[in-house]
């Protein structure tokens, strides 16, 4: 196994806040103003619980990606950016294009995507590190749970 790289620890973190700082401006308009207006299935999470869940996945992701990395070489870890990087970007995407575009329609698109790269990331991290698939999973349960909420939202405010 390769030495922690540190320094690659803290680019994997400040690129997964940057994302975090993308979909949190792109929710911070519309979740006090438009998003009460929609019909919710009783299921919903209450609102206080969506920071501090994110917060702890965007962490547990930003290991897990590193995790991996580490332990490639050449044009295995620049996949591992890549897979990284487009997952971050569809997952910044949901919220601009629920929240600011407030299309539950096109961000229930977009979420199918990012729930198909997770679905895959998960698969290649759990065979690289255990440990990196473990703290990956968490993040595709939540996805899920996401993706059946969209659903339900794009249902209920046809």
């Amino acid at each position: 196994m390769s030495p922690p790289r540190y320094g690659a620890l803290a680019a994997f973190i400040l690129v997964t806040l940057a994302a975090a700082a993308i979909g949190s401006a792109a929710t911070f308009p519309s979740v006090t103003t438009w998003y009460p207006t929609l019909a919710k299935p009783a299921w919903t999470p209450p609102g206080w619980l969506f920071g501090p869940v994110w917060s702890a996945l965007y962490v547990a992701m930003a290991v897990a990606a590193w995790r991996v990395w580490r332990l490639q070489t050449g044009a295995a870890a620049r996949g591992v950016w890549r897979l990284y990087g487009a997952q971050l970007a569809l997952n910044a995407l949901w919220s601009v294009c629920f929240f600011a575009w407030r299309s539950p329609g096109l961000a229930l698109v977009d979420i199918v995507g990012l729930w198909l790269l997770l679905v895959l990331a998960l698969i290649r991290f759990w065979r690289a590190d255990r440990v990196a698939g473990a703290l990956w999973a968490p993040y595709v349960a939540w996805v899920t749970f996401a993706a059946a909420l969209n659903t339900s939202i794009v249902s209920l405010n046809h």
